[in-house]
C-alpha cells in the first residue's frame, strides 16, 4: 500500500546522516515505540536508544543504530536529533561488548542516584540496543 511521502532529517553532533523524502518512520521515544505517518500531528518527544527505521517504501528500508535524542514532527516534516545514527554493518559486535562492559563497569562503581549512574545506566542501554542491532535482533 503506497502512502504519502514526507521529508525527513536525521542529524548527529558529527553533522547530517539521512535527508529525503519517506513513507514511514519507526523509532523508541520515552514512553514506547511510534511510527510516524504524513500528516501527523506536531510532536517533540525525547528518543530512547533503539533501531530507527526510514521507510522509503515498504520494501526499501534505511536503517540506523540510534542514540538517545529528539524528534521533532511539524507539518514541514520530521527532525531527528541523536546522539549517534549508526547503519547497523558500520557495528562492531567485539567493539559494543567492551563499550558494554566499561558502561556496566561505571555503573557499578557508582553511587547510587549519582550523575556518574545516571550517564553510566545511560551507556549500558545504548550499548545492549546497539548489540541487539548488531546481532540481527534488535529492537523495533
Amino acid at each position: 500500500m503506497a502512502r504519502t511521502p514526507f521529508p525527513v532529517e536525521v542529524l548527529t553532533p558529527e553533522g547530517q546522516v539521512f535527508e529525503g523524502e519517506v513513507e514511514m518512520v519507526s523509532t523508541r521515544t520515552s514512553v514506547g515505540s511510534i511510527g510516524i505517518l504524513a500528516h501527523h500531528q506536531p510532536l517533540l518527544g525525547m528518543l530512547d536508544p533503539t533501531e530507527l527505521r526510514l521507510y522509503r517504501s515498504e520494501e526499501d528500508i534505511v536503517r540506523f543504530a540510534q542514540g538517545e535524542g529528539y524528534v521533532q514532527v511539524s507539518p514541514e516534516g520530521v527532525l531527528i536529533l541523536v546522539e549517534e545514527a549508526t547503519p547497523p554493518e558500520a557495528l562492531d559486535v567485539a567493539d559494543l561488548e567492551a563499550k558494554l562492559a566499561a558502561a556496566q563497569g561505571d555503573l557499578d562503581g557508582a553511587q547510587d542516584g549519582s550523575e556518574q549512574a545516571r550517564v553510566a545506566a545511560q551507556g549500558v542501554r545504548r550499548w545492549e540496543a546497539f548489540l541487539q542491532i548488531a546481532r540481527g535482533d534488535g529492537p523495533a
